[in-house]
């Protein structure tokens, strides 16, 4: 899966398992990002819905939530066409290659001809999902960042100069449980939705993740939109925020969240650098009955590695700390 601030990659057997320990059943996963987790509870059979405001990450959501196995096979056929396809450049390849050095400029070529074959095929919702999820991936494998799309390395990361190869998405078969869906839904609005567990992986603080991650929202949407700034932005950064990335707001709209769900449990993941205390978290989930609190402490993303660095990869500033704590907050009686 792509590269993602905030991944719960090394976390997953701990939220499978909390999951399974309040009863599992239907997960409503409502930051869904990656859909790693989603994908990952899925593989333990239980049914997810998935949301996410984002298209990219509704997109992900569709690919490894909402599709089974069954429903694409023989795509092998598809994606083995989109890789054989000569680069073509266009606006994918004028601004995150030429405006910008995200990617080489043979790499982007090759992404605007595969995107807009994708774009004329009409290609089942399933299908749709798997193959731009497949290009989303092979791009991120030849990107030249550290990570997040906020800038570019200064020189080529060696990863950017090999050839894009798309792979197939590893789709599972459909859940024990029932069929995945995705959503893309404001989280407050889909919090009502019904579900048996509730998993909460909001935003930790001020950075947006739509920042964070334009390109695959622009080469998702495929709109070609208008951008800004060294890192070619889109300029809908500036507009689309959530309440969630607010310190005053947060506490105010998990509450509310807290409030509208049906779900008979909840399971939270948090960081010790974001907006709302654990002992915030606690006195909210307090509502809903007693509060089981697990710590697991972590490296900090690779950024935080290697320090602070400009839009023209010059570094700017020192590392800080180097280690995290993820809180893992569960209410709600077992099965």
């Amino acid at each position: 899966m792509i590269k993602y601030l905030g991944s719960k990659r090394t976390l997953l057997p701990a939220i499978v398992t909390a999951v399974q320990h309040v009863g599992g059943g239907h997960v409503l996963d409502l930051f869904s990002g990656t859909a790693r987790v989603g994908h990952a509870l899925k593989a333990a059979g239980l049914r997810v819905t998935a949301n996410d405001h984002n298209a990219y990450a509704s997109t992900l959501a569709r690919c490894y939530v909402e599709t089974d196995a069954d429903e694409i096979v023989g795509v092998e056929r598809l994606i083995a066409e989109l890789n054989a396809l000569p680069g073509r450049a266009g606006y994918f390849t004028e601004t995150f290659c030429e405006r910008s050095r995200f990617f080489t400029p043979h790499n982007g070529a090759r992404i605007d001809a595969i995107r807009e074959r994708i774009a004329t095929l009409g290609l089942p919702p399933a299908w749709h999902a798997v193959a731009l999820v497949a290009l989303m991936e092979a791009a991120d494998r030849v990107d030249s960042t550290t990570g997040v799309q906020m800038a570019y390395l200064k020189q080529w990361a060696p990863r950017a100069l090999r050839d894009l190869e798309l792979r197939v998405p590893a789709v599972l078969p459909k859940a024990a449980a029932g069929k995945g869906h995705a959503l893309q839904q404001d989280a407050v609005d889909a919090a009502a939705t019904a579900c048996d567990v509730l998993y909460l992986d909001p935003p930790y603080n001020q950075h947006k993740y739509l920042g964070n991650y334009h390109i695959w929202e622009s080469l998702v949407r495929w709109d070609k939109p208008e951008v800004y700034g060294v890192a070619c932005k889109r300029v809908d950064v500036r507009t689309r925020g959530s309440v969630f990335n607010s310190r005053p707001r947060i506490v105010d709209a998990l509450r509310t969240v807290i409030a509208r769900t049906p779900a008979r449990a909840i399971v939270l993941s948090f960081s010790d650098e974001g907006y709302v205390t654990r002992e915030q978290i606690v006195e909210l989930l307090e509502a809903r009955g007693p509060v089981a609190v697990h710590t697991h402490d972590y490296k900090r993303y690779v950024g935080a590695q290697i320090g602070i660095h400009n839009p023209a990869g010059e570094k700017v500033g020192t590392v800080g700390r180097l280690r995290n704590e993820e809180y893992l907050f569960v209410v709600g009686s077992t099965r």
